[in-house]
Parts: C-alpha cells; structure tokens; sequence
C-alpha cells in the first residue's frame, strides 16, 4: 500500500528533483535560487520516495512559490495538485492574502484549476527561452 506525505525539506533536497524534470540538460548549479535558502521548501512522499517539490518565499503577507516541480513518472497522477492545495492551505494559515507564481505558459491551464488568475502578459526569460505568465490567487 502506498503512503502519502507531505513535509517541510531542505532546499538541496528539491534540487536534484527540479534539475531532473525542469533542466534535465543542465548541471545542478542551474536549478539552485539565490535565496533559497530564505524559501520554505516542501516534498511530497510516497513512501519514502520524493516525488514532488515546491518552494515558497514569503514577504509580509505576500508569497510566491518556485520550482514546483514532479518527477515525470508520477505527473499526471495527481500528486503535484495534492502538494500545490497544501501549499496554498500552508499559504493562507501563514496568513497570506495573495499567492503568485512565474507559470510556463503551458501550465497555466492546471493553475486555473486552483483559481489562479492571470496577472501580466506573456515573457519571455532570456536564459531559457521560454514562455511564462504571471499569475495569482488571492487567499
């Protein structure tokens, strides 16, 4: 039987996991945020086995999440909309009022799920080369 969990980690923990499924061609320096250590960083489990990360960085009562990231096997599944309503709960008993993230644009369908709006217009990162938008719930 399989057991799910969902925990605070450490930001080294989320690394290997964003470099393997967001820049699997890139060392593990690319996927590392200058501030990652100020971020609150969670790990969804099955079992013992991480799956999923997110790392939130708060200020006031404004936070954004980064680097929300589930490993290609497990996508699909359910696991990273399990971790993303827990984070948002975590967000709002922070006590929170707006939530907002960098989405690739193709992901910004599965953030509309949650009620997350759009907030700018599509950018580009220089860097990478591709598409996001901003967007935001409010909690």
């Amino acid at each position: 039987m399989y057991r799910i969990s969902i925990r605070e980690i450490k930001a080294p923990e989320t690394w290997p996991v964003r470099q393997r499924v967001m820049w699997p061609d890139k060392d593990i320096e690319f996927v590392k945020i200058d501030n990652d250590e100020e971020g609150i960083h969670f790990g969804l489990f099955e079992n013992d086995t991480l799956i999923s990360v997110i790392s939130l960085f708060a200020k006031g009562d404004e936070a954004r999440f980064r680097k929300f990231a589930t490993e290609k096997d497990f996508q699909g599944k359910g696991y990273g909309a399990r971790l993303l309503n827990f984070l948002i709960d975590e967000a709002r008993r922070m006590g929170i009022k707006t939530l907002n993230c960098d989405a690739r644009l193709t992901a910004a369908p599965f953030y509309k799920k949650f009620g997350m709006k759009e907030s700018s217009e599509v950018f580009t990162y220089n860097e990478r080369g591709m598409e996001y938008i901003k967007m935001q719930i409010k909690l």
